[in-house]
């Protein structure tokens, strides 16, 4: 609890003011419960027994200031806490966020997209009423409990004594089911994290399921996490409430002690009724915030929680660390040099050999898993080699700075990923949309034909993952978004295999085109799209078995010469 406070401390040197407003708002609050026990003593004495006529009209002036004190306090506190609360909230997301994306690809890889969503969104969540509402609320009861207090002693210290002997048996039980309360609020969040992932993985899978007819399937799986986040959370409330029973026992022998003393007193004449009575109020009052404060604390324990999963993301740090170097500004060359990579114990890629130089068309092909696109993720630093280097010019690739890098690389994928936004934004994706670059990237596509025909041009908004839009569409948009930032080194990943034969043959001459002035990878199943190739690397099993171009590995590469027949089948 103390770590998670010292944690979030920091946060409110920004709110300086807005807490002065908040605390004034707390002590009219707490201030005004302390002035309705004590109204009672001159209401029952003056105004009752010694009808006292002036005292009638004082008493109900004096409750409408302390009511009215309450409520606008209470105003300005939901307010500001809300604020401060809100604010340190989207902060912390913010931050998170921003440290999540730092991470490398290996992570995402490993961690289900649902369960980094449910930690941005819901554990924060389930914070954000800790930094605010259950801070001031603690701060507000601790001021009532002390201003109650201050009335039942000043009214009798005798029977404050008693009222207030028990108190300190309801901290046991306390914090005996906070305890409790953390693990079943830690249990719950991981519950809440697969419904989320399961959600996002229904949907981002909604074709095939509803290819394979297999909603039952995924409608089973999704009741199994409901009905466990079900019990949990169930079990959270039987825990949480078990708090008002005890503290209503308490309350009661307390109120039990204090009516059998003071009532005998009251008769014995040595207290007014006015007084016995402001007490009692006062005690009465006095367990509210008493109660108010354990479920206070019981709630906190699900905020810890909660910070210790989001935490625990801070913890994980990117193993692939930037260099200080600019990318070169003209591209000549890139060697790569008995580069090997594992993932895990799996060895994707063993002494891997290959130069590439400026203008250059360069094939990779192989088997699904022979190592080609493993090639790539390491040229973009998606990944570290094991061992061997990779050179641009003279640069090792590891001295570069990452981001230097990757604004010099472009890279389409087989799988096409399209923004919910304009077409003008996806092309431009990252830098400041300039129109005629839009157009001209298209042009160069084949793309902007069929952008041109649709009702906004390329200001028309794409569906969520470019639904609206044809596979070929997509990809030629894609390729647009590659060709928009005029990279030295352009990197083609299956990218054609989501076009017809007509489509192929057009984005075949455009790889053609533009790879004249920059480096050019390709990875292609098909061998039509790369048989002007200048190099052709074969990949087998992590391996590159044969180099060179398609007339010669027709000729000697016998691996070669089984994919070439495969294709020509």
């Amino acid at each position: 609890m103390k770590k998670f406070f010292l944690y979030y401390l920091p946060y409110y040197k920004n709110y300086k003011l807005k807490i002065f407003y908040a605390l004034i708002g707390i002590i009219l609050v707490a201030s005004g419960s302390a002035g309705l026990a004590y109204i009672i003593k001159p209401l029952l004495d003056k105004v009752f027994i010694a009808k006292d006529t002036e005292m009638l009209y004082i008493v109900p002036v004096l409750l409408i200031l302390v009511q009215t004190a309450q409520g606008v306090g209470k105003y300005i506190q939901v307010y500001y806490v809300s604020y401060i609360g809100q604010d340190i909230i989207r902060i912390t997301r913010d931050k998170l966020l921003g440290h999540i994306l730092t991470l490398d690809i290996a992570f995402f890889q490993k961690k289900h997209g649902g369960e980094l969503i449910s930690r941005i969104t819901n554990d924060i969540g389930r914070i954000q009423s800790a930094v605010s509402d259950q801070i001031a609320g603690f701060i507000r009861e601790i001021l009532t409990i002390v201003g109650l207090i201050g009335v039942v002693i000043y009214q009798s210290a005798e029977l404050a004594f008693y009222g207030l002997i028990v108190m300190p048996l309801a901290v046991y039980p306390i914090l005996k089911l906070a305890k409790k309360m953390k693990k079943l609020s830690f249990r719950s969040q991981e519950s809440a994290s697969d419904i989320t992932s399961h959600l996002s993985e229904t949907f981002n899978n909604l074709e095939i399921i509803k290819a394979n007819g297999t909603e039952k399937l995924e409608i089973d799986k999704f009741i199994i996490h409901n009905k466990n986040f079900f019990n949990i959370n169930v079990k959270s409330v039987k825990t949480a409430e078990l708090l008002s029973p005890i503290m209503e026992f308490i309350g009661a022998v307390a109120a039990a002690i204090v009516i059998i003393y003071g009532g005998t007193e009251v008769i014995n004449g040595e207290l007014t009724a006015g007084s016995f009575m402001s007490f009692i109020a006062a005690l009465f009052m006095l367990y509210t915030p008493l109660k108010r404060i354990s479920g206070i604390y019981s709630k906190l324990q699900d905020a810890v929680a909660a910070h210790e999963r989001v935490i625990s993301l801070y913890d994980i740090k990117s193993e692939i660390l930037t260099g200080n170097l600019d990318f070169p500004k003209n591209i000549e060359s890139i060697n790569i040099k008995d580069v090997s990579l594992n993932y895990g114990d799996l060895k994707a890629l063993i002494d891997i050999n290959l130069t590439a130089q400026k203008g250059e068309k360069v094939a990779l092909v192989g088997d699904s898993g022979g190592g080609k696109s493993s090639l790539i993720n390491l040229l973009i630093r998606f990944y570290d080699t094991e061992s061997g280097e990779i050179l641009f010019n003279n640069l090792k690739l590891k001295d570069i700075n990452i981001k230097s890098l990757r604004e010099n690389i472009s890279v389409v994928t087989q799988r096409v990923y399209i923004f919910n936004d304009t077409v003008a934004s996806n092309v431009a994706y990252g830098y400041e949309i300039d129109e005629e670059r839009v157009k001209s990237a298209l042009k160069q596509a084949h793309a902007l034909e069929f952008v041109s025909s649709m009702e906004n041009g390329i200001y028309t908004k794409l569906d969520e993952f470019g639904t609206n839009l044809s596979g070929g569409q997509r990809q030629r948009i894609a390729i647009a978004r590659a060709l928009y930032k005029n990279p030295q080194v352009l990197i083609l990943d299956e990218a054609t295999s989501a076009l017809d034969n007509e489509s192929e043959s057009i984005i075949s001459e455009v790889i053609d085109e533009v790879s004249k002035d920059r480096i050019t990878f390709v990875i292609a199943h098909r061998l039509s799209t790369i048989k002007n190739a200048d190099k052709i690397a074969v990949f087998k099993k992590g391996k590159i078995v044969c180099i060179g171009n398609e007339e010669s590995l027709v000729k000697d590469c016998k691996e070669y010469q089984r994919l070439y027949n495969l294709a020509n089948l």
